[in-house]
């Protein structure tokens, strides 16, 4: 089942301001993110408790250096399903597989489209065979490996 995003014009521009200075550093406090936007912290708080209800702030999260441990291969997957009525089965199974990071469901030549991180070629060619292609309802995949990332940024609302 295919669900809608519903589409929110209930934040104002410090709502935004809070989102780009929080994307720009998850770290900040929010006394600092209050002192930076001349508000109070308290502000800042109540705001965050908003949208996170609204379901704009989806979650917090680290963001982790893997080729520092190990995981030396990026890669991206362009996944063939023998029918698009697999999909919901497919992504449940790929959503046990550890090392896919993202999945989308896609137009154009592939039914999805993956993020994965492998230590090796070795470990990509073991993730893709036994793993991803033994997966009842994927036709193919065809794989792209990321040599360099040039550009990894946040939206900054405006």
């Amino acid at each position: 089942m295919i669900e809608k995003e519903r589409v929110n014009l209930m934040i104002d521009n410090l709502d935004k301001s809070i989102l780009n200075l929080l994307q720009a550093d998850g770290k900040l406090s929010y006394a600092e993110i209050g002192k930076q936007l001349f508000c109070s912290a308290g502000t800042v708080h109540v705001r965050m408790k908003k949208m996170e209800k609204e379901g704009i702030i989806k979650k917090q999260e680290l963001k982790v250096a893997y080729k520092k441990l190990g995981y030396d291969i990026e890669a991206f997957l362009g996944i063939y399903l023998t029918s698009s009525l697999k999909y919901d089965e497919v992504a449940q199974q790929l959503k046990t597989i550890k090392e896919v990071l993202s999945l989308h469901y896609t137009t154009g030549a592939y039914s999805m489209f993956a993020k994965i991180v492998c230590k090796d070629t070795l470990h990509l060619m073991d993730v893709l065979h036994s793993k991803i292609q033994s997966i009842e309802g994927v036709q193919r995949t065809e794989t792209l490996i990321s040599l360099k990332e040039n550009i990894e940024r946040p939206l900054v609302l405006e």
